[in-house]
């Protein structure tokens, strides 16, 4: 019995003296992870489109269309507010060059 009491503190005190490490995404990270996941979502909604229209299909384009336009806007701006937090200039033609075409996709239908 004196053993098990014994342990249990031993237990008891390693767990509360011991640090625990959290790894928290920085304000860098969760802007860049939401860039890459919502273009990366944004260019799935397309190639989904463009199979669907190869097949015959014209079902509910325009809806996914401007889906993928939004998700390839909002993707810009988590760009763009990611290199704001690093401090260095953002590439602007090419985040200019794929908002219009984010947006001419967008206006098309």
């Amino acid at each position: 019995m004196k053993i098990f009491v014994f342990t249990s503190l031993l237990v008891c005190l390693i767990t509360i003296i011991s640090p625990v490490e959290i790894y928290a995404d920085t304000a860098l990270d969760f802007y860049m992870n939401d860039f890459y996941s919502k273009s990366n979502k944004a260019s799935q909604i397309l190639k989904e489109i463009e199979n669907s229209l190869k097949g015959g299909s014209r079902e509910k384009v325009c809806s996914r269309q401007r889906e993928a336009a939004r998700l390839g806007l909002l993707a810009n701006k988590s760009l763009i507010k990611a290199f704001e937090i690093e401090g260095t200039n953002p590439p602007m033609q090419a985040i200019k060059a794929s908002q219009q075409r984010w947006e001419s996709i967008l206006n098309k239908c």
